[in-house]
Parts: structure tokens; C-alpha cells; sequence
């Protein structure tokens, strides 16, 4: 498990959904550290634009489909629980998941 990888989660309120790893990889290769910073991922086919919390994912990134990465809300999760790897975010993409983090979170940046 490394920074930016989507690995599948049995989230307890929800069916297992794709979730975004965001913890730096010393954190998610420390085999002392049971617990990582994720977001969630809504793997619905989507129809729509993303939400102004949302950044879009999809095959690009290893997915089957157009995937909504909600960027409001940082989940600690125990690394134990994580399934299955489902891809890994492009470049691009992480620095509009940082920027949207930054302003849902209303992150000061300067």
C-alpha cells in the first residue's frame, strides 16, 4: 500500500467502496503504524459533474468507471481492512484532489 493507490474498503455504513490512499508512503510502509489517511470514493456510474467536493477518477486510474473522490472528509482506517488495490490516481489528478482538499477544508496554503 502506497500513497495514492485506490484500494477497495468495507466502510461500515456503506457497502465496500474504492478509497484514495493519501498518507505519505513512510506512513504506509510502517509496519508500526496500523492506520492511514484515505478518502472515500463514490464508484456509482456517474451521469453528472462532479460535486464541489468531488474530484472525478476513472479508467484513466485504474477503474472501471467514473468514480467521485469526496475531498471534505479524511478517514483514519486500519490497513488491515483494505482489499483488493484498484489502481493508482495519474498525476494530474492528485494535484486537483490537494487542491480541492485545500479549499473544502478551507486549508490555508499561503
Amino acid at each position: 500500500m502506497r500513497q495514492w493507490e485506490i484500494h477497495l474498503f468495507p466502510f461500515e455504513e456503506e457497502k465496500p467502496h474504492p478509497a484514495v490512499i493519501i498518507s505519505n508512503d513512510e506512513r504506509c510502509l510502517n509496519g508500526d503504524l496500523d492506520f492511514v489517511n484515505a478518502l472515500i470514493c463514490t464508484s456509482a456510474k456517474l451521469n453528472r459533474e462532479a460535486k464541489k467536493n468531488e474530484v472525478i477518477l476513472d479508467g484513466a486510474d485504474g477503474l472501471d468507471w467514473k468514480t467521485a473522490v469526496r475531498c471534505d472528509v479524511i478517514y483514519l482506517l486500519p490497513k488491515s481492512a483494505f482489499e483488493e488495490s484498484r489502481g493508482k490516481v495519474t498525476g494530474p489528478r492528485r494535484v486537483a484532489i490537494a487542491r480541492k482538499m485545500a479549499e473544502t477544508l478551507r486549508l490555508s496554503l499561503g
